[in-house]
């Protein structure tokens, strides 16, 4: 039975050569969604300088034009060596600090889940005041609108903006950090390989 046990762990053990998939599918993960989140702030860069300082509407940061300007060129330059596996571990960290404002400043007021379900684990008062209001929208567009076509792409739900997808996020950054780009399909692999050897 013991011999068994080990020869199933040595199998299992087997597929640490197959390591390098993980990060470097949390980088292709996390590309298009720090591409898109820092290319949407630069392409109105102004309204996200205005956003980032607003006290009323907005974050009410301070700085906010040096503020708006690093976490847009971090998202956008994040996504660029996230995808070629270039200084991983150094980049996870403004990353890092940019999904721990995001969590801490925009989303956590709303709690964790990011769609409203009355039904969720971590429903809160407001999430169970959208039911009422989502069979509102419901009623209102079957009467008066084409809710065929309106839901054909997928169902109404009301947006919770919780933390859940910046959660996420910063989790699959802290493993980038610790774990580093994996080897084989990343910049960071060939060029610690060649300073090794050339150390040698």
């Amino acid at each position: 039975m013991l011999a068994t046990l080990n020869r199933l762990q040595d199998r299992l053990d087997a597929t640490r050569r197959l390591n390098f998939i993980a990060p470097l599918l949390l980088r292709l993960y996390l590309v298009p969604v720090l591409w898109m989140a820092g290319s949407r702030k630069l392409q109105h860069m102004d309204a996200t300088i205005a956003w980032f300082g607003d006290v009323e509407n907005g974050l009410g940061l301070p700085f906010p034009e040096l503020l708006a300007w690093l976490a847009t060129l971090t998202e956008v330059g994040g996504a660029v060596l996230l995808l070629v596996g270039l200084a991983v571990r150094w980049i996870s960290i403004p990353l890092i600090i940019t999904m721990l404002v995001a969590i801490f400043v925009v989303h956590w007021p709303y709690g964790w889940p990011v769609i409203a379900d009355p039904s969720s684990l971590f429903a809160t008062d407001r999430i169970a005041a959208s039911a009422d209001k989502l069979a509102k929208a419901r009623e209102l567009l079957q009467q008066h609108g084409n809710y065929d076509w309106l839901t054909s792409s997928g169902r109404l739900v009301i947006l919770n903006n919780g933390i859940e997808w910046a959660a996420t996020y910063l989790l699959m950054l802290l493993t980038l950090f610790f774990t580093g780009a994996g080897r084989w399909l990343s910049v960071d692999y060939w060029i610690a390989r060649r300073w090794r050897s050339a150390a040698l």
